[in-house]
């Protein structure tokens, strides 16, 4: 139904942005730009990002 059409889309552009890698941050995705800056700046952060990842086990 539509319902789920949409939150089908809406999960794909998700996916789709978390995924892309940017030129602003050197060709690196979000995630993994914010998990470099993590083993360089580790003071920075409050908890270990990797625990932030949405994937399969949500």
């Amino acid at each position: 139904d539509h319902a789920q059409l949409k939150k089908h889309l809406a999960d794909f552009i998700d996916a789709y942005n978390f995924g892309r890698r940017l030129k602003t941050l050197k060709g690196l995705t979000p995630y993994e730009f914010i998990c470099k800056r993590w083993t360089l700046e580790p003071d920075r952060f409050t908890i270990d990002p990797i625990h932030q990842m949405p994937g399969l086990n949500t």
